[in-house]
Order: structure tokens, then sequence, then C-alpha cells
């Protein structure tokens, strides 16, 4: 009896043990994780910017079909799929939207719109119209009518980003610019800055522009945008960035310079060689069973 009493009284002291063990345990990682939670963020330009508080990044590509589709989109997404909080805004040159866009964007899980606008009829014989103009006015309708805070950035297909360009131009209080790389003859598109502020532009086409940027050399911040109604893409070619930052009444002293004060390219103008054309014919007869004819159905749908 004395032996069972003394069994009993030692289970109930390791059980009171074991217990206020793991009591302890679960109020240490209870704190490591509040001090993980507190630290989670970025350091960006001289920015602490947490998490949960990034602003909403609203990226807008114009894309058409061609061999090279796929493949740049791909490249792309796989891009933006690193990037929190960011909506991306895909406008087809087209009719109607495609099937093999819209897979695509549901494979990424990211949040997206997928819209298509065409030219009109009476600009298609024009040669001085800008390429993607209708594109990106489809995509700016739909910001005005679906988003009111956050950071605008049109984002081509066919070129390459650095995900900290991302990040860092979350902080645009206004419009943020940046070097644009591989592009004219100068290789190089870039704001030139002194002192921290911008001054002008280095770019090979200047032309009487005021904002002489490439496309993807600038972000905006949407109460800009929204400030501005009837701001929008001119149609004249070369000219479509200069017009619309000029429409949404900014100046040079409004311009924040990223990429450690435009000393770094983080975009690249990168362009796909252009294949030969996939063509069912090329395959065999002997293979009419295999799995080429399913491929290029997959490939020319």
């Amino acid at each position: 009896m004395v032996r069972l009493t003394l069994t009993r009284s030692v289970l109930l002291s390791v059980i009171v043990m074991e217990t206020l063990y793991l009591m302890m345990s679960l109020q240490r990682l209870a704190t490591l994780e509040e001090h993980c939670a507190a630290d989670e963020g970025m350091h960006v330009e001289g920015h602490d910017i947490k998490k949960k508080a990034w602003p909403p990044l609203y990226v807008i590509t114009p894309t058409y079909r061609r061999n090279t589709q796929m493949a740049d989109m791909t490249r792309m997404s796989q891009t933006l799929m690193l990037v929190p909080n960011l909506h991306w805004i895909v406008v087809e040159d087209a009719e109607k939207t495609s099937q093999v866009v819209r897979d695509l964007l549901d494979r990424t899980g990211m949040p997206y719109t997928h819209l298509c606008a065409t030219m009109p009829d009476e600009y298609k014989d024009q040669k001085s119209m800008g390429k993607g103009v209708f594109n990106r006015r489809e995509g700016l309708k739909w910001l005005r009518e679906n988003a009111h805070e956050g950071v605008l950035y049109f984002a081509d297909d066919d070129n390459s980003y650095d995900i900290r360009l991302f990040e860092q131009m979350r902080t645009t209080k206004k419009a943020s610019v940046f070097p644009v790389g591989m592009i004219l003859s100068y290789g190089i598109s870039s704001p030139i800055v002194r002192n921290g502020r911008v001054i002008g532009f280095h770019d090979a086409f200047q032309a009487g522009r005021k904002f002489a940027v490439d496309m993807a050399g600038f972000a905006v911040n949407l109460r800009v945008l929204h400030a501005s109604p009837q701001a929008t893409i001119p149609l004249r070619l070369s000219y479509l960035e200069d017009g619309f930052l000029k429409s949404l009444r900014l100046e040079l002293e409004d311009l924040e310079p990223l990429a450690s004060e435009c000393t770094e390219v983080m975009v690249w103008h990168t362009k796909t060689h252009k294949p030969g054309t996939p063509n069912p014919e090329h395959i065999s007869h002997a293979d009419f069973d295999t799995n080429l004819p399913d491929l290029y159905r997959k490939i020319l749908r």
C-alpha cells in the first residue's frame, strides 16, 4: 500500500513538472512569434515598411498573341509571384480574352484582372500610333473604377525585372523614377540626379520631351492618378510616357529617384529572340501516334 502511494505521488510529480515545462515552452514560442512579427518587414532606401502595411501594387501589362508570348508571360509571371500584395492587370490586344492567357494567370495564384482592348479602326492606318496605347488605357479605366490606394506600374511582358524594384516603388508618394537598361543607342535610359533630386534625363531620344523616360522607368501613386481624372496615355508614338506624366500635372521636383538614387539598373529591355513558327506539318506521319500532335495543339491554341 505504501509502495502504491509512493508510485502515485511520483507519477503526479512527473505530470506536474511536464505540464509546467510544456506551458513554459508554449510561452517561449508565443514570445518568439511576437518578436518575429515585430521584426518582419523590409528596409528600402531608408524606409522601414511592415509587410502588413505594404500598399498594394497594381501592374498593368499589355500583351498580344505571338510566338514568344507564353515564354515572356511565364518568365514575367514567375517574377511577379515573388512580390507580395500585387494585383496584375493583363490587357490582351484582342476582341476577347484568350483561354491560354487565363490559364497562365490562374496558375500563378495571384490576384489578377484579365481584360482585352483593341485599336479602333480609325487609327489602324496611322503609322505614328504608339503601341499598347488602348491596352494601357483600358487598364487605367479599371484602376479608376476599382482601386483608390496603392502604386501603378506599367510592365511590358518582354522586359526583365529585379524584384527589389517592386519593393522600392511601394514608397512612391507621387511619382518615382529609375534607370532602364538595354535600350536605344545609349544602352541605358536614366534620370539625372544631383544631390538626391532629378534635374533631367539621360536618354538617346530627347526630342523636346519634358520627361524623357521609358514606360518601364517610372511608377505613380494612385492618388496622383485620381487627382487628374482626364490623364491618359496619348496616341503619339515615342511620346506616350512624356504625355502621360504631363497629363498628371507632374513637375521634375515631384519625381523620386529610386535604385540607389538611379545608380543601379533593376529593369531591362530584354527581347526574346523570334523563333520559327510551330507548324503541325513539321510532324512526320510516323509520329502521329506520339506526343507531338498534342504538343503542337497546345502550342498553337
